[in-house]
């Protein structure tokens, strides 16, 4: 009977396999399965079928593909405010954001007076190797005019990209040129990073290491732990990570930053839903930082994966949180691709800190536009300038591992607030800041007198250069001819802080930003407390 039963046993085995995954496979294409009159049946969903009707039988033809995608997007904004749809012709251009690498021609752009400007060359790229030169503007892409109103960011990445080995061709203006120069270009892989910069800070014979990190993406920790690595070579014994601005990312990659910072079995994040079953990271204790001082600058743009790290942290006592409270997003998504190549980002559970706080903001279903005023009112309330105007939608007391309380339902408060400082705005600095002259006139500066500015190779030196030129005398007469008319006494006021501005812009231009942040950083109110805490 046994070789009988076997046999019997997996082919059943095979074939109850088959069907319960057909029936998985027609569940996820939006059909029901039902049982009836003795026989299982699928049923559609009125979408699929109203779908059907409208290919089949309407009385004029129909880009159903364009229908689809608006009915896709309409569905999934009425769920959370971070669930997402993206369309196939926009996946490949979102999943670059964190990937860690996208196919391009390598070059940083900045479009001014309707032209595409190239600010900085990337070291190694394609454009490096054919001639193209920082400074250089676009004027003709395969032979076709490039330039106008219509251009803007959006489009001239999708153009700019590509895939791997083809080719665009290029025409460029160049000072001092009079011709158009064309260049043939073979797009290739261009690395996308995640540290923007890391240097020394040094305060009382102490070495500080700074690292700023703008996002989460796929080589994330491998590009934190080889900047830490760097800076304790250099001497660091302590450091400032800043993830301010930083909207998030992957998780797994502010899990493996956590846990070089933690104890054994210290646990980092857990999350859970209600078809996700809990899971918790913790830490190994085979972190290489877990002995050094530690500061983590966020702000209310730091959301998602910087609030994971900021969270541990925070709750395990194990650094500073230092500036002002972050944006509150303790969704977790997960992406799902369609056979059409469009996907659907799906919140799919919530994250808790290591104390039990969710961090998540109150939303509503399908309210996109409250969610995003929140910030806003935050700024209105006072929030941005004192903490005694936050205000947390749980009241519910949490607790560190040593005791301190902490909120949830509404971002990480910092340990240290730090609130904006507006002592030196006046209306002039203001207009011409929100109008990005400041910008402006630090590309067309950098352009003017790029010959003399690259002979710096390092921020101090060409910032003392910058000191010693008449940069702000300058600056006032191209935001007079933008339409901002001076006011001495405002100038006056804000000459500190503009010219700093300005400087900074030009170093960037000239230097990058492992010149652009250790320039900015110097004064910076949130970077001067987390120092002055570290140095204690």
């Amino acid at each position: 009977m046994k070789k009988y039963i076997l046999p019997t046993l997996t082919v059943f085995g095979v074939a109850l396999g088959i069907f319960i995954g057909a029936m998985l496979a027609q569940k996820a294409n939006a059909q029901r399965i039902v049982y009836q009159n003795g026989r299982w049946s699928l049923e559609q969903s009125k979408v699929d079928r109203l779908l059907q009707l409208m290919e089949t039988a309407y009385v004029d033809s129909l880009d159903l593909d364009s229908i689809t995608d608006e009915v896709m997007s309409e569905l999934v904004q009425k769920l959370d405010p971070h669930s997402s749809y993206i369309p196939k012709e926009d996946l490949e251009l979102v999943s670059s954001e964190l990937a860690g690498s996208f196919s391009g021609i390598g070059v940083q752009f900045s479009i001014q007076q309707d032209t595409i400007g190239i600010i900085a060359v990337i070291a190694g790229g394609p454009c490096e190797g054919v001639g193209v030169l920082a400074g250089d503007k676009i004027i003709t892409v395969d032979d076709s005019l490039f330039v106008g109103k219509k251009i803007n960011n959006e489009k001239v990445m999708r153009t700019l990209r590509g895939e791997k080995g083809t080719k665009v061709k290029l025409g460029i203006k160049r000072s001092g040129t009079p011709d158009l120069l064309y260049f043939t270009i073979t797009r290739g892989d261009i690395p996308v990073t995640s540290v923007d910069a890391k240097f020394i800070i040094e305060r009382n014979g102490k070495k500080i290491g700074f690292v700023r990190v703008n996002k989460f993406g796929e080589n994330t920790y491998r590009e934190f732990i080889s900047a830490l690595a760097e800076l304790k070579a250099q001497g660091a014994t302590s450091y400032i990570i800043d993830l301010r601005e930083n909207s998030g990312g992957y998780m797994d990659q502010a899990i493996r930053m956590a846990n070089e910072f933690l104890n054994r079995n210290d646990l980092i994040v857990y999350a859970e839903g209600r078809a996700y079953p809990r899971y918790e990271a913790k830490a190994d204790g085979g972190g290489r930082f877990k002995d050094a001082k530690l500061a983590v600058l966020i702000d209310n743009f730091s959301a998602s994966a910087s609030e994971i790290f900021a969270g541990a942290m925070q709750d395990n006592d194990r650094a500073q949180i230092i500036g002002r409270r972050s944006f509150g997003k303790g969704l977790v998504q997960q992406q799902m691709p369609f056979s059409d190549g469009s996907a659907v980002r799906l919140t799919i559970a919530r994250y808790y800190t290591p104390s039990g706080r969710c961090i998540q903001k109150p939303y509503s279903l399908g309210d996109q536009a409250d969610y995003q005023q929140e910030l806003l009112d935050r700024y209105e309330h006072g929030e941005f300038f004192s903490a005694d105007s936050v205000h947390f939608a749980d009241t519910t007391t949490y607790r560190t591992k040593k005791g301190r309380i902490v909120r949830g339902g509404g971002g990480i408060m910092p340990d240290v607030f730090v609130g904006r400082d507006t002592t030196l705005n006046t209306p002039w600095f203001n207009r011409c800041v929100n109008l990005a002259y400041t910008y402006q006139f630090a590309y067309k500066y950098t352009n003017d007198h790029r010959k003399q500015l690259s002979q710096y190779k390092d921020w101090k030196a060409l910032e003392s250069y910058l000191l010693k030129q008449n940069i702000l005398n300058e600056f006032v007469a191209f935001a007079k001819d933008k339409g901002v008319e001076p006011n001495e006494a405002e100038i006056q006021k804000s000459k500190p802080l503009m010219v700093r501005l300005l400087n900074a812009y030009i170093v960037r231009n000239i230097l990058g930003d492992e010149g652009f942040f250790p320039l900015f950083e110097r004064d910076d109110e949130i970077t001067k407390k987390a120092v002055e805490e570290l140095s204690k």
